[in-house]
């Protein structure tokens, strides 16, 4: 009787605008989504003459490093918890940290190595040996070449991007900002974007494209490393470029619900003040407890975080840095160590059992993100009241992102009490309140374009 008044039920409500065809990610976006939290290494002639942005005149001499270590970095990246870890190959300078056979300003002119060096291989080789992820930034903007500031440059920098992409491996990320300042001629560049992006899809198609404008994904619009407690994947790009022309701070922090193309957020920022390695930075490190804070306004957002760690002179990750990172990793382990969610049946509660089935929803609870259940009330028991005071949900993301908003309920003294709330979900929405004792818990889900949500993930933790 009950399953045909919820067929009744079912018959009278709108019909869905299933015709309607949602936003989606393209595989690599997916893969890209599951890296979730990576270093970013900033290096090069910066790291010795003590400067953010290089001017280009600096002589290739002072890039010699007397004691680098890629597989240190490695292992800094993995105590950390970091997937993967994106290098400047060039940065605003001009210099590249491979022997590049489109540039006189290369760490072939160096006297690291004595001009046998190649840091790219060396690091493409131990992310191989230690299971990280690679990727590279290469700079538009260059301060030493001559071509710079005409037509040519373009091809210039194509050559140098096919150099990057095919010599290397399989990157999963390629990171391109929008600086354009004038070139050793005085002139600005005029960059062919499109022509960089169409290289960049044919020779590393699993790999995103970051800017301001994706097209893979998209500056979150601040060096913070937050994004917006409301974080949609979709971005309207029309109208917009790279750098100054990009979009609104505003509206990278949140994505637009409506957005035509998947061009989800990722938040950077430094450990440090800077973004190189300065000497006097050395005791101005931050904390675990900040990187912690940090990873919950980013990846706790829905975000992926890129964490920059800029090795030192010596070619190596500093010890205040190391310290700080390998705090953060057994951070993050302890605190998602213990799902008190792992395994309990879940049932949706009645109102949208037609979207649910009971059979499915044991999939929220199997720590396994390719799995989902379709509904927008979900009901939790415990044999026993437990305390706890962290929810973390996670949307099924090759079907779009449609959760607008959310609310937590726990029951105690006899009845429902809302205990927090927030707005979407997305890759994974981590949710703090007050310590609760409760045995039993529900969320409800409000969603866009008439579809019931794709949950894939429902964790609960209890954090002292």
């Amino acid at each position: 009787m009950i399953r045909f008044i919820q067929l009744l039920l079912l018959l009278t409500l709108p019909y869905p605008n299933w015709a309607q065809n949602p936003v989606k990610p393209s595989p690599a976006q997916i893969s890209w989504h599951d890296t979730n939290f990576y270093l970013f290494f900033h290096f090069g002639p910066n790291t010795f003459t003590n400067m953010e942005w290089g001017h280009g005149t600096e002589t290739e001499d002072v890039f010699n490093p007397d004691a680098l270590n890629c597989e240190q970095w490695c292992r800094v990246a993995k105590a950390a918890g970091a997937k993967g870890v994106i290098i400047t190959a060039k940065h605003h300078d001009g210099f590249c940290l491979w022997p590049s056979a489109y540039s006189t300003h290369t760490v072939r002119e160096s006297p690291w190595k004595n001009g046998q060096g190649d840091v790219l291989r060396d690091l493409a080789d131990a992310c191989q040996r230690n299971d990280l992820k690679l990727g590279f930034y290469l700079s538009p903007w260059d301060r030493n070449h001559p071509k710079y500031g005409t037509p040519e440059y373009n091809d210039v920098y194509a050559n140098t991007l096919r150099e990057l992409l095919s010599n290397y491996g399989d990157l999963f990320e390629i990171w391109w900002d929008g600086a354009n300042g004038e070139g050793p001629n005085g002139k600005k560049q005029t960059y062919d974007f499109h022509r960089f992006e169409k290289i960049a899809a044919r020779l590393q198609p699993g790999a995103v494209i970051f800017s301001d404008i994706g097209p893979g994904c998209r500056w979150a619009g601040n060096e913070q490393g937050t994004v917006n407690e409301t974080n949609w994947c979709m971005l309207d790009t029309a109208g917009f470029g790279r750098g100054a022309t990009g979009p609104p701070s505003a509206v990278l922090q949140t994505g637009q619900p409506e957005g035509k193309l998947w061009i989800p957020a990722e938040c950077d920022v430094s450990i440090r003040p800077g973004w190189f390695y300065h000497p006097e930075e050395d005791e101005k490190v931050k904390t675990p407890e900040q990187l912690f804070d940090i990873y919950l306004q980013s990846v706790g957002r829905g975000a992926n975080l890129i964490l920059n760690v800029p090795p030192d002179r010596h070619g190596l990750i500093h010890q205040q840095d190391s310290i700080a990172l390998a705090g953060f990793g057994a951070m993050l382990q302890s605190r998602f160590s213990h799902n008190l969610a792992l395994g309990k049946k879940v049932r949706p509660y009645f109102q949208m059992s037609l979207f649910a089935r009971p059979s499915k929803t044991r999939q929220l609870t199997d720590n396994d993100p390719n799995t989902y259940a379709k509904g927008n009330q979900f009901e939790m028991h415990w044999p026993r009241p437990k305390f706890f005071n962290t929810i973390l949900l996670r949307e099924y993301l090759p079907d779009g992102q449609f959760v607008r908003s959310c609310s937590i309920e726990a029951w105690t003294d006899g009845q429902w009490h809302e205990i927090a709330r927030s707005t979407t979900v997305g890759n994974k929405k981590a949710i703090q309140f007050p310590m609760v004792n409760s045995n039993r818990i529900r969320i409800q889900l409000e969603t866009s374009h008439n579809y019931p949500a794709r949950l894939s993930e429902w964790q609960v933790y209890r954090w002292e």
